[in-house]
């Protein structure tokens, strides 16, 4: 049950491309403001040009800095970067990350609602799913790619099983990636992967190790080649 598509379709279709050629979706969590400037410029320096910014479900105040955050990166970055929202895990959520200038919407669950909230608003749909009943629901309902979460607990060859009655969805493989494993999805059938802590590390933002990150966002970008 696929609905229709009401938003900017050539948007639509620039999205969806930049992902299945960058394939590397970097994913902040716990930081906000202007201090996610530096960490976007050297991520995209480092050859990583699409960045997710997620929703702190545990804690709901910090949801109105999140939204501030996408908005602060797309008003910053959008003529270089993609940016969107993560943990987005109702249509309420979907619609204040819209108005912040959310490119996609990336969710931990396959939520009906919330992917055809998505769409209808033009933007570009990545719920989560696990099993191949999961997976080909979430693409029903009109998800562009679907997030395979947690990857890792699973393994690559995971994806391979579930690729033979899949293999007409676009799969990112989520959860547990790193440089030593990216290059194992990826060759296994997933277009792409999303990477948290691993890339976006925390401690190396609140140190200022940005030369850190610059080289690993440089080896993911050549994994993605």
């Amino acid at each position: 049950m696929q609905v229709e598509q009401k938003g900017d379709m050539h948007l639509r279709e620039h999205v969806i491309e930049k992902v299945l050629q960058k394939k590397v979706i970097a994913i902040i969590r716990g930081l906000y403001g202007e201090s996610v400037l530096r960490l976007a410029e050297t991520l995209f320096t480092g050859g990583i040009e699409i960045v997710e910014v997620t929703f702190d479900q545990l804690h709901p105040e910090t949801h109105a800095v999140t939204a501030e955050t996408v908005h602060l990166l797309n008003e910053r970055m959008s003529d270089r970067m993609l940016i969107g929202a993560g943990t987005v895990t109702s249509v309420e959520m979907v619609e204040r990350a819209h108005a912040a200038g959310a490119r996609y919407i990336v969710s931990p669950n396959t939520e009906p609602n919330v992917i055809q909230r998505t769409v209808e608003l033009g933007l570009v749909s990545m719920p989560g799913a696990l099993s191949p009943t999961e997976i080909i629901t979430a693409h029903r309902f009109g998800a562009d790619f679907v997030k395979v979460f947690p990857a890792a607990q699973l393994g690559s060859d995971y994806i391979k099983a579930i690729r033979g009655p899949c293999n007409h969805i676009h799969l990112l493989a989520v959860g547990g990636i790193n440089e030593r494993n990216a290059k194992d999805y990826l060759a296994a059938g997933c277009v792409g992967v999303g990477v948290g802590g691993n890339l976006v590390n925390k401690d190396w933002v609140a140190e200022g190790a940005f030369d850190r990150i610059l080289a690993l966002a440089r080896e993911y970008a050549e994994i993605a080649r």
